[in-house]
C-alpha cells in the first residue's frame, strides 16, 4: 500500500478510536460506517496497521475478560463471542495517538484533496480546524475544476472518433465532478458564511456539529 493510502487508513483508525475504544471487529464495522460512503479502503491491511501503531506507541491493546459473551454494552452494541478461553483484544488511543490524530487532522495540503485522503479527512471534519477544513474543501474544488477541464478537452477531442456509449460515459464523469464542485460551492460558502460570524477574537477549532 502507497504511502499516501497508509496515512489515509492511520488518521481513520486513529479517528475512530478518539471516539472510544473498540475491538477489532467493531472498529472495522465504524470504518466501514464512517467512510464506505467515500471510498472502500483495503481492509486486509487494517491489521498490518493496528500493528504499526502499536509499534509506535499511538494505541494500546488490551484484553476484555469482562461480561459474558453476546451481552449488551452501555452504548447499545452487543459484545462479541470470543472463542473458549481466550479474552478479546480491545485497542484504545493513547496520548501519544491523540497528538498525531492532532497532527494528521491538522494537515491540509494537496494529499487531503485527492480522492484517497479527502472523504476520510470529510469524515473527521467535526474534529477539524475551521481553517484546515476550508483549507481542504478550496484545495478539493480547485484539483476537480481542473479534472472538468481536462475531461473538456478530451470531449472535444475525442467527440469524433468514439462510439456513442463511449461519449456518454465521457459525459457522466462530467456530470459528476460538477455535482461534486456544486456541492463544494456550498460547503465552502457555509464555512465561509460561519467564519464571518464569529467575534473577532474567537478561535474555532471544531465544528459545531462535533461540539453539540
Amino acid at each position: 500500500m502507497g504511502r499516501n493510502r497508509s496515512a489515509v487508513l492511520e488518521l481513520a483508525v486513529l479517528g475512530v478510536l478518539h471516539r472510544t475504544p473498540m475491538h477489532g471487529y467493531e472498529l472495522r464495522k465504524q470504518i466501514t460506517s464512517v467512510l464506505g460512503l467515500f471510498r472502500a479502503l483495503s481492509y486486509g491491511s487494517l491489521y498490518p496497521c493496528l500493528h504499526e501503531l502499536l509499534a509506535a506507541g499511538l494505541i494500546a491493546e488490551e484484553h476484555d475478560e469482562t461480561g459474558p459473551a453476546g451481552a449488551v454494552r452501555p452504548n447499545g452494541s452487543a459484545r462479541p463471542r470470543a472463542g473458549r478461553g481466550r479474552a478479546l483484544k480491545v485497542y484504545r488511543l493513547t496520548a501519544d495517538g491523540k497528538e498525531r490524530l492532532q497532527e494528521l487532522l491538522g494537515e491540509g495540503g494537496p494529499a487531503a484533496w485527492e480522492d484517497d485522503g479527502f472523504g476520510v479527512h470529510f469524515a473527521f471534519f467535526g474534529q477539524t480546524r475551521a481553517d484546515v477544513r476550508l483549507r481542504i474543501l478550496e484545495g478539493r474544488r480547485s484539483r476537480l475544476e481542473e479534472r472538468m477541464e481536462s475531461i473538456r478537452a478530451a470531449l472535444t477531442r475525442t467527440r469524433e472518433r468514439v462510439d456513442s456509449y463511449t461519449l456518454e460515459l465521457h459525459r457522466h464523469g462530467l456530470e459528476s465532478v460538477e455535482r461534486e464542485v456544486r456541492w463544494l460551492n456550498e460547503l465552502i460558502a457555509s464555512e465561509r458564511q460561519v467564519a464571518s460570524e464569529q467575534p473577532a477574537d474567537g478561535q474555532d477549532n471544531t465544528s459545531d456539529k462535533e461540539s453539540s
